[in-house]
């Protein structure tokens, strides 16, 4: 029995922390039906801030986690009107080659900058680093980056439903010219969800270093994995987010205690069966054709 609770609050830990990390991306591809390729990168990028952040000043990634969003929300502004503004209405492949140029080009730098050195940051000591809870140890780092993406994600979805560009964001997700024929500034409402969509990637990668290394590769795992918990929870569903990825933390969890070796191929496999039989995800609500994908 103690084994089953182990592994039940150790997969929703992780798939917390999962959910945040897909939210951006799913976030951006709800109201701009871009898939960002350089999401990978991003979340790379709140690794290496908040690895600076306590390297320069002492400031844990947890305290310092308004900054990195902040930082996060400005870069994604710049990513939207330095580039993705100017390919919004061209082919997907165009999006595709714009947004995975980019990511190449941020490892690359991250790369030259730090080297192909594993960093991490220890915020706690040896004795403090798990802590019982219902009868388990779990990681202190994975429960409080748990908390913060609870945090995050109810805040975003607070946003979303309860605010003037909450509801511009969700109208325009729905559909862009209908929105834009009402009066809404869409370009100020797409700059708004990259913001907010790169902010979270990044936040994500900054409360996601204690637990994990920060190199310059880094993103191409957890883009993967991101990818899935979109799929699984629907295109577009941000709330579906959460639900795929618990579920996707919970399969890892289960999977990798009984056979480590699989634990990454477990990525491969649901993305392959999903694309097959459920391309909607569990909790997907619109049809391909009105997703603009056929």
């Amino acid at each position: 029995m103690e084994t089953v609770v182990q592994l039940l609050i150790s997969g929703v830990l992780l798939g917390g922390v999962y959910a945040l990390g897909a939210m951006g991306l799913n976030l951006i591809f709800g109201v701009a039906k871009v898939v960002n390729f350089a999401h990978g990168e991003f979340l790379m990028i709140g690794m290496y801030a908040a690895y600076w952040l306590w390297t320069l000043t002492g400031i844990n990634p947890y305290w310092g986690s308004p900054l990195i969003f902040a930082g996060g929300a400005v870069l994604g502004l710049v990513f939207y009107q330095g580039l993705i503004r100017y390919t919004i209405y061209k082919t997907e492949m165009t999006q595709v080659f714009a947004t995975l140029g980019v990511g190449i080009v941020l490892q690359n730098v991250a790369l030259m900058a730090f080297s192909a050195d594993y960093l991490t940051v220890k915020i706690l000591p040896p004795q403090r680093e798990s802590l019982p809870l219902f009868g388990a140890y779990v990681s202190t780092t994975r429960l409080v980056s748990f908390l913060f993406a609870v945090a995050a994600m109810g805040g975003t979805l607070l946003f979303i439903k309860r605010t003037y560009l909450g509801k511009a964001i969700e109208a325009v997700s729905q559909d862009l010219s209908a929105a834009r024929l009402v009066g809404i500034n869409v370009n100020r409402v797409l700059s708004v969800a990259f913001a907010l969509g790169i902010g979270l990637t990044v936040l994500a990668g900054g409360v996601l270093i204690p637990s994990f290394y920060a190199f310059p590769s880094v993103g191409s795992s957890f883009v993967l994995i991101s990818f899935v918990v979109v799929v699984l929870g629907g295109l577009g569903n941000v709330a579906g987010t959460v639900a795929g990825g618990l579920i996707l933390g919970l399969i890892e969890t289960v999977v990798g205690f009984f056979e480590p070796d699989l634990k990454e191929a477990t990525h491969f496999v649901l993305l392959i069966v999903l694309l097959a039989c459920l391309p909607n995800g569990l909790f997907g609500v619109k049809g391909a054709e009105k997703e603009g994908l056929k």
